[in-house]
């Protein structure tokens, strides 16, 4: 079933993909400092590299959590796109820094419904969050809390067209996975960082393809009623010859599932690739 982006609430397709368990150490704290995006390459290099074809846009940003930096390598325009389903993490980050506000763990329903919400990318389960964290106004209000920049919430229930931009969304994964106090605490890290590494067998995927090692991911897809063609998105964190990334690709104007899903791959391993000769 194809995603129709005027319906109340987006309905994305789920695919889903085997998974390999990594660790993570987590620290809580304070509010993460903002992180300026630095450019990596232009976008006619960037598309060039990555051989976009030409009613296709991609952009990515990476972050070498080994290097040092809190500073993300972009590569593209840097511009927003829909997120499609990568919002269910940031759905679910926004659940759990409510829970923790009102001094409570999550019901056994809400875990439940998290762990549908991003193994399976299960739409009812993230209908029923995004109600659960007040919607579009909840969404920002954590967003703010998390330190996002240019992350637009969803507007009448449709969360799947919130925008976002590749350098937000290391923003985004930098509170789940980056080394300094964030305002998730470590229970609410391990637990996000876990259920992306449990996603469902066909859903591998993505930025996993930069990976020799761990990963762990979200993606999102969504086709669009109006052109037919697909928005296709995957973040997450990658191991590569022994360092740790973060990686963010964002794409639109597909022509179908599968030539987006190979042209988010090649951004993966060319974005990663070149952050890590720099």
């Amino acid at each position: 079933m194809s995603l129709r982006p005027e319906l109340p609430r987006p309905r994305m397709l789920n695919r889903t993909l085997a998974v390999v368990a990594t660790a993570v150490t987590l620290v809580a704290g304070a509010a993460p400092a903002a992180l300026a995006a630095t450019s990596g390459s232009g976008p006619a290099t960037f598309r060039t590299a990555v051989r976009a074809p030409a009613e296709a846009r991609v952009s990515a940003a990476v972050l070498d959590l080994d290097a040092g930096g809190r500073t993300p390598a972009v590569y593209g325009d840097d511009a927003p796109y829909d997120t499609a389903s990568i919002v269910k993490v940031d759905i679910l980050a926004s659940l759990l820094l409510h829970a923790r506000d009102h001094q409570r763990s999550l019901t056994a329903r809400e875990s439940a419904l998290a762990q549908l919400m991003i193994r399976d990318s299960d739409n009812d389960a993230a209908n029923a969050l995004w109600h659960s964290i007040g919607g579009a106004p909840g969404l920002a209000s954590a967003n703010k809390r998390l330190g996002l920049t240019s992350t637009t919430p969803g507007t009448a229930g449709r969360w799947g067209l919130t925008r976002t931009t590749a350098g937000d969304q290391i923003r985004l994964l930098s509170t789940v996975f980056g080394p300094g106090p964030t305002p998730l605490d470590t229970a609410s890290r391990n637990r996000i960082a876990s259920l992306m590494t449990q996603i469902s067998a066909d859903q591998s995927w993505g930025v996993s393809a930069a990976a020799d090692a761990g990963w762990a991911l979200k993606n999102g897809w969504l086709e669009r009623t109006t052109t037919g063609r697909w928005d296709i998105n995957s973040v997450g964190r990658v191991t590569s010859r022994g360092h740790h990334y973060l990686v963010a690709v964002l794409s639109n104007g597909n022509a179908s599932m599968p030539d987006g899903v190979q042209l988010v791959e090649r951004a993966a391993r060319t974005a990663v690739t070149t952050t890590a000769a720099h």
